[in-house]
């Protein structure tokens, strides 16, 4: 199983309301690039860049450009006509001469931001579709007003049929309203607008999938990764593959023109062959090479730079199992590796002492290495908006076999820290002073540990019973493994063993942790949903599972009490040491779960704390965020690498940061922008 991506818990990450309508706002320190609806746009700085040898900085810049070349591929996962409303959009955009003052041009131009934003006409976290704030008089008036050859493109014979097909995707609320659509009872392959199936029912890609199953294989690949799954002339249900002379061949070629060049940069032999692996999988498709490569990237971890590129992370995909093209160039930082590899290091001695069943725990612990990053380059899935943290590859065998690689992003976290300072947001949701000051000293501490121990520990922790291949859990699987690995960071955040490694002073930095997680999960996280909607993210999910799960079984000894105080909801921990313990129990159940394949227990689980929102609460958490003015969501723009050349030969790359969320779209989809309007 997956999901094994880790998204910030910062203020600036959980401000304000998602459903509070903003105008687009000046930003207001030097981190911050644009604010619109509930959305802030960050940079990022990479700290070390220019002390990377100029081969390496090479290798950095030839990888920029392999990931970027896929931004395309993302854009059509998610949505089929996202690629033709982004064409049509910015064609208006950038060619439109009539009055840009407008309040109705003010509106387009938000929703154009937010579609760039979420990669699609989807909220890049909720999944439900976007409407605009303008009507269709006034899209009809401002498409009217530029010359029909501006909309020329090799998909639509006329602006008349682009439009025409767009405009139902844009207008209609009810028509794809939802990019992935898990709820209870449903089709969700007919009911998610996502474009990884076409012309399939969930029972027909299901059945499809099951036959190729192989019980008796304990090494199998992850079948329909790179795919999407649809029906031929005949009926019949086939895959199209995702390679080069295959669907999206013309933006695999060009990132595979570009990971040639990587190779000849490479920093070692390990990381050349590794490269012209993922490049000899991309011509294939073949998913065996794909496992191949993922072997391979696991063989080497001295060289400084590194990278994620390719189909990796199901989100998407409403039955987990297909993969959303994603790509992330970095860089260790190596002074802040060094605790993430103390904790590497002690993985067996966390595996031996985990309070899950012994049947469940590893006799080995293989090959878990963990890394703190500074990342380079953000693309596709992972772009604008990131993770701070990732634990790859996916494949349960080879993460048995043969470990896996686990990362923490810390200059994505030390911008999410820098452009939130004096955002007033623990004033507001903490109630004792003892806390928040233990959160102001420690919370920067306790974040990046417990992301270090998730991604590092949690997901490499634990094993399946023989039989169980671990898609059992389905939908609920996403849930359940974040869940898994957080409660493992959280349970051993306050062990004595973080202070013998000198990972940590005391106690009181996983006390801040939890002070802040048990906040978050119940309350403070509802203000990235809308009133009357259901937690339906992964990761929110996640978080909404353990802290009310825990707060449900200590409420006969207070372990975590809700206090109104001055008409304002808080929930406060009483008892440390019993949440932790509480941490352990659940843990060792949701490993239960897992290892068992137990579907019914774990939907069981998701269903009853993970799932519904009280409609009085989460008015009042709307109403005390609207008062603060942040933007729950929080995305970024990427450095500029520009090459200095001596003849023909690259000598140098120097980094710049974009001040600009616009223009950089723009610059996007006019350099490296490769697919036709209909894929």
């Amino acid at each position: 199983m997956k999901k094994l991506k880790l998204f910030a818990m910062t203020a600036v990450a959980v401000g304000a309301v998602s459903c509070v309508q903003q105008t687009t706002q000046t930003p207001d320190n030097e981190w911050v690039v644009d604010r619109f609806d509930d959305i802030k746009v960050l940079k990022y700085k990479v700290p070390g860049f220019e002390q990377l040898t100029p081969k390496q900085k090479e290798l950095v810049y030839y990888l920029g450009e392999a990931a970027k070349w896929g931004r395309d591929i993302l854009w059509d996962q998610n949505f089929k006509y996202n690629l033709a409303i982004r064409f049509t959009l910015e064609t208006i955009y950038t060619n439109y001469k009539g009055d840009r003052k407008s309040e109705n041009f003010a509106k387009f131009e938000k929703y154009l931001k937010k579609v760039w934003f979420a990669n699609g006409i989807h909220h890049h976290y909720s999944n439900e579709k976007f409407v605009p704030e303008f009507d269709q008089a006034y899209f009809d008036e401002l498409v009217a007003s530029i010359p029909a050859e501006k909309f020329n493109n090799d998909s639509f014979a006329t602006v008349e049929e682009l439009v025409n097909t767009i405009k139902p995707a844009i207008f209609d609320k009810e028509l794809y309203r939802y990019k992935v659509n898990q709820t209870a009872g449903i089709d969700m392959v007919t009911g998610s607008a996502t474009n990884y199936y076409s012309g399939v029912t969930q029972a027909e890609a299901e059945a499809f999938y099951a036959a190729k199953q192989d019980p008796k294989n304990n090494r199998p690949v992850m079948y329909g990764l790179n795919s999407q799954l649809v029906k031929n002339e005949n009926g019949e249900v086939v895959e199209r593959v995702w390679k080069i002379n295959g669907m999206y061949s013309k933006a695999l070629e060009k990132i595979v023109y570009w990971l040639e060049k990587a190779a000849t940069v490479a920093e070692s032999e390990k990381q050349k062959e590794t490269i012209e692996m993922l490049i000899s999988y991309y011509k294939s498709g073949d998913l065996e090479e794909f496992d191949k490569f993922n072997i391979m990237w696991l063989n080497w971890t001295d060289e400084q730079i590194d990278f994620v590129n390719g189909f990796t992370e199901d989100y998407g995909d409403p039955l987990g199992m297909k993969g959303a093209w994603e790509a992330i160039v970095n860089f260790k930082n190596v002074e802040a590796t060094k605790r993430a590899e103390t904790l590497s290091a002690a993985a067996q001695w966390f595996e031996d002492n985990s309070p899950i069943a012994p049947e469940f725990k590893k006799d080995k612990v293989k090959g878990v290495s963990a890394k703190v990053i500074t990342v380079a380059t953000l693309a596709g899935d992972a772009f604008p908006s990131t993770a701070i943290g990732i634990n790859l590859p996916n494949s349960n065998w080879i993460r048995a076999e043969y470990g896996s690689k686990s990362v923490t992003i810390e200059n994505i976290t030390d911008a999410y820290a820098e452009s939130s300072k004096g955002s007033g947001f623990n004033e507001e949701f903490m109630l004792r002073q003892e806390d928040r000051e233990r959160c102001e000293k420690y919370i920067s501490l306790a974040d990046n540990l417990h992301t270090d121990m998730h991604e590092c520990l949690g997901h490499g922790s634990g094993k399946l019973a023989p039989g169980v291949n671990g898609g059992e859990l389905k939908n609920y699987g996403a849930t359940l493994e974040e869940t898994r690995a957080d409660l493992f960071a959280l349970y051993y955040m306050a062990d004595q063993k973080m202070i013998d490694l000198g990972l940590i002073p005391s106690k009181d930095v996983a006390w801040a942790e939890y002070s802040k997680y048990i906040m978050n999960g119940i309350q403070t996280q509802l203000t990235r949903i809308q009133p009357g909607k259901n937690v339906e993210e992964a990761h929110m999910r996640n978080r909404k599972l353990i802290a009310e799960w825990c707060f449900e079984k200590g409420a006969a000894e207070k372990v975590i009490e809700k206090v109104v105080e001055n008409g304002k909801t808080y929930f406060v921990v009483n008892d440390f040491e019993k949440l932790r313990q509480l941490f352990g129990q659940l843990l060792t159940e949701i490993q239960r779960i897992k290892s068992t394949g137990d579907y019914e227990a774990g939907k069981n689980l998701v269903e009853t704390y993970a799932v519904k929102v009280d409609p009085e609460l989460h008015k009042e958490v709307l109403d005390r965020y609207a008062k603060l003015n942040l933007e729950p969501y929080s995305g970024f723009v990427n450095p500029v690498y520009t090459p200095v050349m001596e003849g023909d030969k690259i000598i140098d790359i120097k980094v710049s940061y974009v001040n600009d969320f616009a223009t950089q779209m723009l610059e996007y989809s006019k350099n490296y922008g490769t697919l036709s309007l209909k894929n």
